[in-house]
């Protein structure tokens, strides 16, 4: 306690410091006043008696500085100080403070914004949502097949009864549907959740209540919504009497129970949602029909909470155990069939699995942007050190120690990198949503969502970067400042442009790299434009020239099949005869795009599987004259006609990865092959195309007559030689003269639609671009520094080579050789770094090698150019120096 007391008194000393330096002189002159008044009552003179009662006290500075160090704590009392004088030295150089403080903000901001994205995004993305360390995806996995799949709700309901290490699970299915408020329509991006959504996450309506355990059961029995807060107030205006009132979805009237709260958007990375409504409902938002009894319908994304002190490995061994039971219990839908968890960052069903490779990358990337920000500010440093060795001088000589020198300079740049701290963290907050910026349009009245979020462990990482950015930047120069020759300190140093001290090689390998950095990052956007350009031209196996998409949302408007089918027969018609159309056929899903295929267990007429496998496939339902209308070649039978109806035997179109995986060595023509309990035949095997990236590789996939397998919702495809405008204006005409309700969802191309699904290689090379241009910024910058710098030390010997006759060509070959001799080392430096550094993008490439040397080829071009221009100002000073007026200095 009084160790404790003591320290609290010296803190509390730092706040009252005049007042009770104050008090102690007064106290001293007190003491001495008494000691001088009993030498003149003794007998001496008041000169005497004074200067005995000085020698008596004792020394008088000597006395306050032992009573200031009990009273304050002198550390933080000499930082103060030099907080003060630092702050004082700045607003001296105000170029220097300014660009200091620049392209530190670059290096911080940068990385604090990722810091933000990776916090939103990958590591706690849902804001409300309590103990999401806990939290996990769920998805299903089939045996000998690396992609994950959803779960059927049969599946799930085992997995909530038989797990004892989970605390909870729920079930998170993202929908898109018409949102109907009097005669207001829109789209809307909603969730089917599992009854017990609100509660497992820790989330509470901040009006009315979620849904109560009995409302999850049924089909189609509990009509009840729960609505977002931006819902509330753009649809409702913030009625605050909302709850009780109701709202059609999907033409279904649903009655609103209540309002989530403000910051809550639901589980889905890259989609704000508009409303909740419970699994009971799920026919009423799935055109494909019931599937709450179906096990082998694998359409539920989930997530799941372990319970306190379970690890991932212990409730994946229950997760495998629940499998493998489930899997004798049911072979016919569950053999090869198991459960992952997956930790947030890695969630297959959402942006997160795509998003993290590209900002892992990114973290990389602005990490080398604050190490060429800090090698700038050191030389900066550096340079502005030799101006001030005067002062370092006489500190050292007025008895300073270098340690104290070190403290004083130190603190000088802690306080640079504070301000660009608060800085950063402006740029960070400002820069928070800027993925929105660069993901792909969808369509009107769906919110989309990249959360950045600027919480406490954010702030906590950036001042980290803070710290350890002034430990980069501030800590050599303050070394080399407090290393002065005291004997030698007031002679001349006079070095020339090719020749140099310990502080020049020091900048020249600041600089060397700043360049290799840039080069890495230059290279890496090289590498990632050439991989864009390479997906943009390759060959997704169908046409993406003259082919426009579009659809109607029949099953929200309330269509039924009878209706749904005299209306896709109308339309068809109508858009056949357009000006410009060649074809049109229809497809329930469209390439490239984000609905999900249908999937089902297949069983292979004469194909043994391996024990344990479950045959399964993606497959399409699509109209006659699909494959001639999108380009994918039939290499072998036919294609559909308009006779493969429900009245003809069922038949389908298989791949070329399909047809030789399952009929090796002969004509699959024929071939038959089991979907849920219908036997159908093969008679036409497809080229092989992309279904949904172009980064998936060959899959078995196959295709129906939608005639022969009917939904109320699909979309046209078109082939014609008009633009998407054009179509979408003549589309929407002939939709309202067979309907005035209805309207197209969107009309676009296919080469649109393709260039949808490249979000992230084009977030990758736009984020990598940006802070690539930063770096090169930032090289350019201090190759121009240290350039000029020398060109000014070296005034006398270029004034005196002048002198002996040297011309302008001459000075500027000089100059630029030093300025183009850095770059060269840097650059090679960065070839080396850069043939490491890029073997992590592997993911992210397309058909590029890591090393390709076109990428690497223009990264040395633009460094070169970049180099001449910043080393061709200082030349040209250098040509412009008057010989006379060098020499006299």
């Amino acid at each position: 306690m009084p160790l404790l007391r003591a320290w609290f008194c010296r803190l509390f000393g730092l706040v009252r410091k005049q007042s009770r330096e104050a008090e102690m002189n007064a106290e001293i002159q007190q003491h001495l006043d008494a000691l001088t008044e009993r030498k003149i009552a003794a007998g001496m003179s008041p000169k005497e008696a004074r200067n005995a009662a000085l020698r008596e006290f004792g020394g008088v500075e000597q006395i306050k500085e032992r009573a200031r160090e009990q009273r304050l704590w002198l550390s933080a009392d000499d930082f103060l100080q030099d907080l003060r004088f630092g702050a004082r030295m700045l607003r001296r150089s105000p170029g220097f403070a300014i660009l200091a403080i620049l392209c530190l903000t670059l290096g911080i901001g940068t990385n604090a914004a990722v810091f933000s994205w990776i916090e939103g995004i990958l590591i706690r993305p849902y804001p409300l949502v309590a103990h999401q360390d806990r939290m996990f995806a769920l998805g299903g996995t089939t045996r000998g097949e690396t992609e994950g799949h959803g779960l059927s709700y049969p599946d799930f309901v085992d997995l909530e009864k038989n797990s004892t290490l989970f605390e909870s699970f729920i079930v998170d299915r993202i929908v898109g549907t018409s949102l109907s408020v009097g005669d207001r329509a829109e789209r809307a991006t909603g969730g089917i959740v599992s009854a017990n959504y609100f509660d497992a996450l820790g989330v509470r309506p901040m009006l009315g209540r979620g849904f109560r355990p009995e409302e999850g059961t049924g089909r189609n029995a509990h009509p009840v919504t729960v609505i977002s807060y931006l819902t509330w107030q753009d649809r409702y205006k913030g009625d605050p009497a909302i709850i009780g009132k109701t709202q059609y979805l999907n033409g279904v009237q649903h009655m609103i129970i209540g309002v989530a709260p403000e910051k809550f958007h639901g589980t889905f990375i890259g989609y704000s949602f508009n409303f909740w409504v419970p699994t009971s409902m799920q026919e009423t938002f799935d055109s494909t029909g019931y599937k709450l009894e179906d096990r082998g319908a694998r359409w539920i994304e989930s997530y799941a909470f372990l319970k306190p002190g379970v690890t991932r490995q212990q409730a994946q061994a229950e997760l495998s155990s629940i499998a493998q039971r489930l899997e004798n219990d049911f072979p016919e839908t569950n053999r090869g069939q198991g459960f992952q968890l997956f930790p947030l960052w890695k969630t297959p069903f959402n942006a997160v699995g795509n998003l993290s490779p590209t900002l892992a990358i990114t973290t990389g990337v602005a990490f080398f942007v604050l190490l060429i920000a800090c090698a700038n500010v050191s030389n900066l440093l550096l340079a502005r050190s030799l101006l001030r060795r005067h002062e370092m001088t006489m500190r050292l000589a007025l008895g300073a120690g270098r340690r104290r020198l070190i403290k004083q300079l130190f603190t000088e740049g802690l306080l640079l990198s504070a301000v660009a701290a608060a800085g950063g963290i402006m740029v960070a907050y400002w820069c928070r949503n800027a993925l929105v910026l660069v993901s792909p349009v969808r369509t009107p009245g769906i919110t989309i969502d990249y959360p950045g979020q600027l919480d406490w462990r954010v702030l906590v990482l950036s001042v980290a970067v803070c710290i350890g950015s002034t430990m980069l930047f501030a800590l050599i120069p303050a070394v080399q400042a407090s290393h002065v020759d005291l004997s030698g300190a007031l002679k001349s140093e006079g070095s020339g442009v090719v020749g140099g001290s310990g502080q020049s090689r020091l900048r020249s390998a600041l600089v060397f790299v700043q360049v290799a950095l840039s080069f890495v990052l230059i290279a890496g956007t090289g590498l990632l434009l050439r991989s864009m350009v390479q997906m943009q031209n390759s060959d997704p196996g169908f046409s993406t020239r003259n082919v426009v998409v579009s659809a109607v949302d029949l099953f929200s408007s309330g269509y039924k099949p009878d209706r749904a089918k005299i209306f896709y027969e109308q339309m068809l018609e109508r858009i056949r005869v357009l000006p410009g159309v060649q074809s049109v056929a229809l497809a329930r899903v469209r390439p490239f795009s984000y609905t999900i295929y249908s999937s089902a267990p297949l069983e292979i007429e004469g194909y043994q599987p391996p024990r344990n496998e479950q045959v399964t496939a993606d497959y399409n339902q699509v109209g006659e004259g699909y494959f001639s209308t999108i380009g994918i070649p039939i290499v072998a039978g036919r294609e559909f006609t308009r006779n493969d109806d429900e009245n003809a035997p069922p038949v389908a179109i298989a791949n070329e990865t399909m047809a030789a995986k399952y009929w090796p060595g002969k004509k699959a023509i024929g071939e038959r092959l089991k979907v849920k309990d219908k036997w159908i035949e093969i008679v036409g095997v497809a080229k092989n195309a992309n279904y949904r990236t172009k980064l998936e590789q060959p899959t078995p996939f196959f295709y129906v007559p939608v005639r022969q397998n009917f939904v109320v919702q699909n979309g046209f495809i078109i082939r014609t030689e008009q633009s998407a405008t054009a179509i979408m204006n003549a589309f929407a005409r002939e939709i309202h003269a067979l309907d005035p309700n209805l309207a197209p969802l969107d009309t676009i191309t296919i080469q649109e639609q393709v260039d949808r699904m490249s979000y992230t290689q084009r977030l990758a090379v736009t984020l990598v671009a940006v802070f690539g241009g930063m770096a090169l910024f930032l090289a350019a910058i201090g190759l121009y520094a240290v350039m000029s710098y020398a060109v000014s030390q070296s005034t006398r010997e270029l004034g005196l080579r002048m002198a002996l006759g040297a011309g302008v060509s001459d000075l500027l070959r000089l100059v630029m050789s030093r300025g183009l001799l850095l770059t060269g080392g840097g650059i090679v430096l960065g070839v080396v770094a850069a043939l490491t550094v890029t073997r992590l993008m592997g993911n992210l490439l397309y058909k590029v090698s890591p090393r390709d040397p076109l990428a690497f080829g223009l990264a040395f071009i633009v460094m070169i150019a970049v180099a001449l221009v910043a080393c061709f100002l200082p030349a040209w000073r250098a040509t412009r120096i008057d010989p006379v007026r060098a020499l006299r200095i």
